[in-house]
């Protein structure tokens, strides 16, 4: 497999997170436009835990989703107050926050005679852990993909529990849900920071890999894109997030074809999908055709 193959691949499972992350959030009911954000958090902590202050990944990584729950529980606790577009808009605000702060961000210190850590505008150059440990790019690809399906994989066994149908109701029907004793706010506030957390290891696992990082890589768009994978793919399924990375990323950015054009055809996608198909490609009514053609 050569070098432009991995990356891609590398690129589809770390944005896999990223996309999760946003489709929990569509289940509880909540669409944000602000994941990104704690994307970001996850890349700059992982950063700097490992390239500054000499930590093992897998700890920084542990860290890192720590705080970026922690990011999402102190964003989430006044915007879940809001409701439809507000809380969309709220979100959206909350990762710009984020992004300037990013920009503002000077700390850096000496690390073998050279200056480490986040520079404002210019960066965070110097993320090297996984280089420094000799890991090689199929290496790598192997960890993330690794990650990525347990990740999968625990979302597919929640899906088939009670917490599962839970986590549905709340998102269809928040009164009903709560008449039957669930509390409603307390449920979502879980969820926004589960989702922070996904993000968050995402986050520094694209740190990783990259090995340098700058405010810009957590834009707006960045948002709008970890949402629209979710509408592409589906949200009858946790899978539906991933095929949506793997149309845009997979056979938009991975092909020649659509060389330049990427933004426009994959904005006319979802643009129909959300026309004829809105809550797509994977929604639960093939999902159900699924279950009872191969049960």
């Amino acid at each position: 497999m050569d070098d432009y193959a991995i990356g891609v691949l590398t690129n589809i499972g770390l944005f896999g997170f990223l996309a999760i992350s946003a489709y929990l959030l569509l289940l509880a009911g909540e669409m944000s436009f602000g994941q990104q954000a704690f994307f970001g958090v996850g890349a700059y902590s992982g950063g700097i835990l490992t390239a500054m202050w000499g930590w093992p990944l897998p700890v920084a990584a542990a860290a890192a989703m720590a705080l970026g729950a922690l990011a999402a529980l102190v964003v989430a606790l006044p915007t879940l107050r809001l409701r439809g577009l507000y809380f969309a808009m709220a979100t959206l605000a909350a990762a710009e926050m984020a992004r300037i702060g990013f920009e503002l961000l000077h700390w850096q210190v000496e690390v073998e005679g050279e200056k480490t850590g986040p520079d404002g505008t210019q960066g965070f150059r110097g993320i090297r852990w996984v280089f420094e440990s000799g890991v090689e790019p199929e290496g790598y690809l192997a960890v993330v993909w690794g990650l990525l399906l347990i990740v999968l994989l625990v979302f597919f066994q929640i899906e088939k529990s009670r917490l599962g149908a839970t986590l549905r109701g709340v998102g269809e029907d928040p009164q009903l849900a709560a008449s039957v004793g669930v509390d409603v706010n307390r449920f979502k506030l879980g969820v926004a920071a589960a989702a922070g957390a996904l993000a968050a290891l995402g986050g520094v696992l694209y740190a990783h890999h990259n090995t340098y990082i700058e405010p810009r890589n957590f834009d707006i768009m960045l948002g709008v894109h970890s949402l629209a994978y979710a509408l592409i793919g589906g949200l009858g399924t946790v899978f539906g997030p991933l095929l949506g990375v793997l149309v845009d990323i997979g056979l938009l950015e991975g092909s020649r074809v659509f060389q330049g054009y990427r933004m426009v055809v994959f904005g006319g996608l979802v643009a129909l999908l959300l026309v004829f198909r809105p809550r797509g490609l994977l929604d639960e009514r093939v999902m159900h055709w699924l279950k009872t053609r191969f049960s």
